[in-house]
């Protein structure tokens, strides 16, 4: 197989040389400006040789560029000062939001790029080849690089979703509500929680079936079947008094209203009465 060469030695760029090395690509370089990142990656991935040199890089048929977005162009421009020879290789950066075009200054050079976006949360540096597993991978760029990201893509076990590069901005911000932003919800959920007592480990045994199991609803029903609760219900009173209750937590409190004035729009497609609704979004409007 193409050997490759990963920059950047995040939590993003070290599983997936990781997860391809397992999949039989050679891992040629794992490059990164801090030497002890890069080798500590290189323990994780069980190949390849570190270096903080990433003109090393070059010397791979596929590249791999897995740092902070504002890096990318930088790195690319860097990669292109190099002597290596670029022609016929595959230049990818795993960024969600930008294009391939961020890749341009490699173009001249006659490398094919595009962008490689795992739709999946990378919280440490060793998570196993399986976290890529039926994820999607989103990709965008050089008709004549996709080839090789869809051999990646399959490899992995994963599944590939072309977009278009003007595209790519909501899809990010779509990815970011459903999985970043998730995450203060759920703290502020276990903030209410600790503020009658109950502990943060208690509160995620309390609070996570009940998300798994809405997670599972999801699976198999769209939003206003999938909705339960006292939007979905018309539960007016309900409404009235968790609203009254989070003035003590007002960052809570203008969720709840955001998030319920959503819910009161799917709650109209369960054919809730007329009434109840109109007072439901005065509530969730804050009048």
């Amino acid at each position: 197989m193409t050997g490759v060469a990963i920059i950047g030695a995040g939590r993003l760029g070290t599983s997936l040389g990781r997860a391809l090395a397992k999949k039989g690509y050679p891992i040629l370089w794992i490059a990164d400006r801090k030497p002890a990142a890069a080798r500590e990656s290189r323990r994780i991935i069980g190949q390849g040789r570190a270096t903080s040199d990433i003109a090393r890089a070059g010397e791979a048929g596929i590249i791999v560029l897995s740092v902070p977005d504002e890096e990318i162009e930088r790195v690319a421009r860097r990669l292109a000062r190099t002597s290596g020879v670029w022609r016929g290789k595959v230049v990818l950066h795993t960024s969600g939001i930008l294009s391939a075009d961020a890749l341009a200054a490699l173009r001249p050079k006659g490398a094919f790029c595009a962008s490689f976006h795992p739709v999946q949360s990378f919280p440490r540096k060793d998570l196993p080849p399986v976290h890529f597993k039926d994820i999607v991978i989103a990709l965008e760029g050089d008709e004549a690089a996709l080839p090789a990201a869809k051999r990646l893509v399959r490899s992995l076990g994963a599944r590939a979703l072309l977009l278009q590069a003007r595209d790519k901005i909501f899809f990010h911000a779509a990815c970011s509500m459903a999985s970043n932003l998730f995450v203060p919800l759920f703290e502020m959920a276990r903030t209410l929680l600790r503020r009658i007592g109950i502990k943060d480990a208690r509160a995620v045994r309390v609070l996570l079936p009940l998300v798994e199991g809405t997670l599972q609803s999801l699976k198999h029903f769209d939003g206003a079947d999938a909705l339960t609760g006292p939007i979905s219900r018309g539960d007016v009173e309900t409404v009235k008094k968790h609203l009254e209750a989070l003035k003590r937590y007002p960052a809570a409190r203008r969720a709840y209203q955001a998030l319920g004035a959503e819910a009161v729009r799917f709650a109209r497609k369960k054919g809730l009465p007329s009434g109840k609704l109109k007072t439901l979004k005065r509530l969730t409007a804050g009048k």
